[in-house]
Formats: structure tokens, C-alpha cells, sequence
């Protein structure tokens, strides 16, 4: 159907009028008889001389626009005066005044937003199409709007344009309902994520931690990155962060059972490496096919120190109080469930005033650009971010661009080490005794703990179980540890820690004396009077044995 042909005069152009000006043409079109006839499509199909079939150009193109249940209509000149409109279009929204400017006769439009797209087809001569559009009759439709008439392809400004509109709304709700069962997918599967994430992270005494999580992407398939704050007991406290390749509710759920996994084997008191060890053969029991990436840190503040150790995962990042960031070094394995892997830990310093950050791949890593950039760019942004632990994060997620639609997950944990001062610093405080052996070192270690929780002022009954404690915690270190031995007292703004070490490494454990027994009630003693106690292997060789009380609320801010 020649459309280029129309006019703004077509209602008034006769059906006989439109057949002349048709047979006109087809006088010059060699393929075409003159009768107006179509030749036999085929060889051998003879046509029917009684009846023969119409031209194409020869159909009359109002009438078959009456009946096509697309809805049309035509609009003519620089302010698109209403030329025509099809039945379909008027059932639709109703009779069009015709002779009026589209933006009066033809309001569903304007208020589509179809008008300046009229104006571009009648400029450039060239089709434009709006893809599932719900106009004012509540139904969808995708608009194609086509430049017409002899005008149009002359100067542009006195041509006509039509306007086709196909009813997609059926398209339209099927799609509708699928994004928004999308939508409800992505919900859940977020939902699941962040259920299986820590809902408050703990805040040991020493440190200030902060943590976000940020799904990837706008699909169902969030993927599989945790991390977790453990206090360990003594003052020490376990960070974990890792990220199981792939995405879905699958790697969510060994990611679950992963990070539940960590906090059962933290409560040992291992080292880093012999948690990462017990992990690896746990993921491939979980599922052989599924691979993940973790690091495991120890924070002591005695020491100063964090002590990690890494299973193919991103390297820890730590600023010092100068400002200076540094790449914790080398040991890194492989991914958890590779096997056949022996862990070691290294150690980066964290004193006071540092700040160390753990990440995901999804805060550093991009298509276009290398891994280690990308690393580079981060220890930038932590040079310059200070704030408390939570600015930090948000900052370190900003200057890494990372955004709603973000292609990837992106776990960050963010922790601190405060220099304290003046009576801040009162409150986090440390004594130790080496104890050399003999009769006369648990003598020495009751006087002084005694002197030591007397100049730190703690009421009676706290002083008298605290040197108590250290008592029993000595003796059973002389009776079964070796040389060397120390005995360490700390308390901070909540609780008071007495530790012992010795060159043995034989664990204790509480277990029921008998009346007849001469020994075994020092342990008992200890986990009676204490808020907790626990034992672990010191990595130069030897044990720590360790018991805390939690101080008075008026003690805490004293």
C-alpha cells in the first residue's frame, strides 16, 4: 500500500478517483497488465479473465484502513491537523474532531508525550516508534509514526504523518508480571543473603568495627559474600570475610553453611591456619563443585598484632596511625574446597590508631581494568578516609563507584584499632609478671595481683575474686606447664582479663574431682567465679589459660 501518496485531502478523495490515479500508475509499471490485473503469481496458474485480482495500489487504502483493527490516524502540516482517524481509533477514544491540531483533537497523544515526536518524523522523513506506551483508555499500545504524502518527501513542512498504534497490552501485562516476579525473586534471594549475614556485628573492647553488605545487579542471582565479627575471649577477637563463587540461592546456602562453620571452629581458639585447614575440607564436602575464597584475622591487642591467614582471597589492607597503607603480605592458598593445601598464617602490625579493611572482589575488581588497579585505587581512597569505622566503609564504597546496579556483590569490613588517651586510656590498661618458678611464685603472683587491682581501683569483692583467680590460674601452671611462665592482667572499659602462660602445651580442662582428689579443682574454681574462661596453644609453642569478669556498670566509667 503506497503511503506516500496520501494527502491531508484523503477522506474527501473518491474511491474512483483513487482507482484513476492508480491505473495511471500502473500505465507505466511493465509488470502489471493494463486492466489492472496481477499477472499469475506462478507458472502454469492460469488467471480468471472474469474476475480478475485487484493491484495492490488499486485497493482502496481507506477502506482497508476502516477495518485493520490497528488503530490509525493522519495528521497533516507543521501542527499536525487532524486529517483521519479509523474506526479502531475511535472506538477506542472516541470521535476526533477532524481539521483540528493534534494537540486539541488528539489529547491521548499529548499526553503520551507524542507530539514532539510528530515534529521529528515531519524534520527528517524518517519512521520513529514509541514501544509499549498505556494511554488514557487503560490500554497499552507501541505507537509508529510514519511520514506521508507528496509534500513530506519535498519540503517537510506540508506533509502529513500517520500514526499506527497496535494493542500490546496483553504483551504489556505478561511482561508486567514477569518483572515483577523478578522483582519478588531478588527479594527473597536478598532476603536469604542478608538473613544469613550477622544482624549486629559484635564490638569487642579493643575495637571498633563497621561492615556493609551490597547486593549485585538487579536479577535473583545475588551471590555468595559474608563476613563476621567473633569474640574469642581474653581481649582477642576473629574476623572473617569471604566469597563463594558463583551466584543464587545455592551459593547463598553454602555461604550459610560456611559462616556457620567459622564461628563452631573459632569457639577452638585455633590459629588462623588450622581454622582455614578444617574449612577447606568442609567445603568439599558441602559441594564439590563449589569453590570459595576467605581470610581468617586474630586480633590480640596484647601483642598489637593481626595474625590471619588467606585462601585465595584479597589481600588485608592496613593504614597506620601515619597514615601509611600497607598490603598484608604472603601466605595466601588456594580457594577453599581445592585440597590438598597446607595454610600458613602471616601477621601485618594493627597498634593503636590503625585501621584495617577486608573486602570482596566486587569493591575492586572491573572488566576493563586489572585486578591489581583496582587495589591500588582502594589503598588511595584509604589514605584519605578517616572518620569512625562506618564513614570509612561508606567512603571506601563510594570512591570505588559502586552503585545499585552494581554488577557484582560487595562485602566490606572495616575495623580500628583507637589510640586512647588521658581518661580514656585509664580505662584500657595492662600488667604482666614473669614467673620464674619455685615456692615462691604463686606467693609473687597473689601479691601482685592484689597490688595491681588495688591501684586500679575495683571494689573489694571484684579485688578479692581477681586475685583469687590469679592464684589458681599459677598454680595449676606450676604444677603442669613449664617455663617460661607469665602472669598478665588487663582490664578495659568492661571487663577484667587475668592470663597465664607457660611453655607446655597440654590444654586444661574442667572436669568433676573426686572427694578423694588432692588436685584437679583449680579449673572448676576459676569457671565458677569468672563470667568466662578458656585455654588455647600460643603459636611460639606453650598455652595461654585465661579467665575475664565483667566489670560494674559504675567500674566502666570510672
Amino acid at each position: 500500500m503506497n503511503f506516500t501518496r496520501w494527502s491531508a485531502r484523503l477522506p474527501g478523495i473518491s474511491g474512483t478517483q483513487r482507482r484513476a490515479a492508480a491505473r495511471t500508475d500502473l500505465a507505466t509499471a511493465p509488470e502489471r497488465r493494463a486492466d489492472g490485473s496481477v499477472p499469475a503469481a506462478r507458472a502454469g496458474q492460469p488467471a480468471d479473465p472474469a474476475n480478475p485480482a485487484p493491484a495492490v495500489d488499486a485497493l482502496p487504502a481507506r477502506e482497508v484502513l476502516d477495518r485493520v483493527p490497528a488503530l490509525v490516524a493522519l495528521v497533516h502540516g507543521p501542527d499536525h491537523r487532524l486529517a483521519y482517524v479509523n474506526g479502531a481509533y475511535t472506538t477506542a477514544f472516541g470521535a476526533r474532531p477532524l481539521g483540528e491540531p493534534a494537540r486539541d483533537a488528539l489529547p491521548e497523544l499529548r499526553a503520551l508525550g507524542l507530539l514532539p515526536l510528530l515534529n521529528q518524523v515531519l524534520r527528517s522523513g524518517r519512521p520513529r516508534t514509541l514501544k509499549s506506551r498505556k494511554a488514557t483508555d487503560g490500554r497499552s499500545y507501541t505507537f509508529t509514526c510514519t511520514p506521508a504524502g507528496e509534500a513530506a518527501a519535498a519540503d517537510r513542512t506540508g506533509g502529513g504523518v500517520l500514526v499506527f498504534a497496535t494493542d500490546v497490552t496483553d504483551h504489556a501485562e505478561a511482561a508486567e508480571r514477569l518483572r515483577a516476579s523478578e522483582r519478588r525473586q531478588r527479594e527473597t534471594a536478598v532476603t536469604l543473603q542478608r538473613s544469613l549475614l550477622p544482624q549486629v556485628l559484635e564490638q569487642p573492647d579493643d575495637l571498633r568495627i563497621a561492615a556493609t553488605y551490597q547486593p549485585g545487579g538487579t536479577e535473583a542471582a545475588v551471590g555468595g559474600d559474608w563476613y563476621d565479627v567473633i569474640t574469642l575471649g581474653g581481649g582477642r577477637t576473629a574476623l572473617v570475610i569471604g566469597d563463594v563463587m558463583g551466584r543464587g540461592v545455592r551459593a547463598a546456602a553454602v555461604m550459610g553453611q560456611l559462616r556457620t562453620a567459622v564461628r563452631a571452629y573459632a569457639r577452638m581458639d585455633l590459629p588462623p591456619h588450622e581454622i582455614l585447614q578444617l574449612l577447606d575440607g568442609l567445603a568439599a564436602e558441602i559441594d564439590a563443585n563449589q569453590i570459595a575464597t576467605c581470610v581468617y584475622a586474630v586480633h590480640d591487642p596484647n601483642e598489637g598484632r593481626l595474625v590471619y591467614s588467606s585462601a585465595g582471597h584479597l589481600p588485608i589492607l592496613v593504614r597506620d596511625e601515619n597514615g601509611t597503607v600497607v598490603r598484608a603480605d604472603e601466605p595466601t592458598g588456594p580457594p577453599l574446597g581445592t585440597g590438598g593445601w597446607v595454610h600458613s598464617s602471616g601477621s601485618v602490625p594493627l597498634g593503636p590508631g590503625s585501621t584495617a579493611v577486608l573486602y570482596t572482589d566486587g569493591l575492586v575488581e572491573r572488566r576493563d581494568e586489572d585486578l591489581d588497579e583496582g587495589i591500588t585505587a582502594l589503598e588511595r581512597a584509604l589514605a584519605g578516609a578517616t572518620g569512625t569505622p562506618q564513614v570509612v566503609c561508606d567512603r571506601l564504597v563510594r570512591s570505588a563507584g559502586v552503585q545499585a546496579d552494581h554488577d557484582d556483590d560487595v562485602a566490606v569490613l572495616v575495623l580500628q584499632h583507637p589510640a586512647r588517651t588521658g581518661h580514656d586510656g585509664e580505662l584500657f590498661r595492662n600488667a604482666a609478671l614473669e614467673l620464674l618458678g619455685g615456692v615462691e611464685a604463686a606467693p609473687r603472683a597473689r601479691a601482685f595481683a592484689s597490688g595491681v587491682l588495688t591501684s586500679w581501683r575495683f571494689p573489694a569483692e571484684l579485688h578479692d575474686l581477681g586475685v583469687l583467680a590469679a592464684s589458681e590460674l599459677v598454680a595449676n601452671s606450676l604444677q603442669h606447664g613449664t617455663p617460661p611462665m607469665r602472669l598478665r592482667l588487663r582490664r578495659t572499659d568492661r571487663r577484667l582479663i587475668i592470663e597465664v602462660t607457660d611453655g607446655d602445651d597440654h590444654l586444661p580442662r574442667r572436669r568433676r574431682a573426686e572427694p578423694v582428689d588432692e588436685s584437679g579443682r583449680g579449673i572448676a574454681i576459676v569457671a565458677t567465679i569468672a563470667s568466662g574462661w578458656g585455654a588455647r596453644r600460643t603459636p611460639g609453642g606453650g598455652k595461654a589459660v585465661w579467665c575475664e569478669f565483667l566489670l560494674p556498670a559504675k567500674q566502666e566509667s570510672a
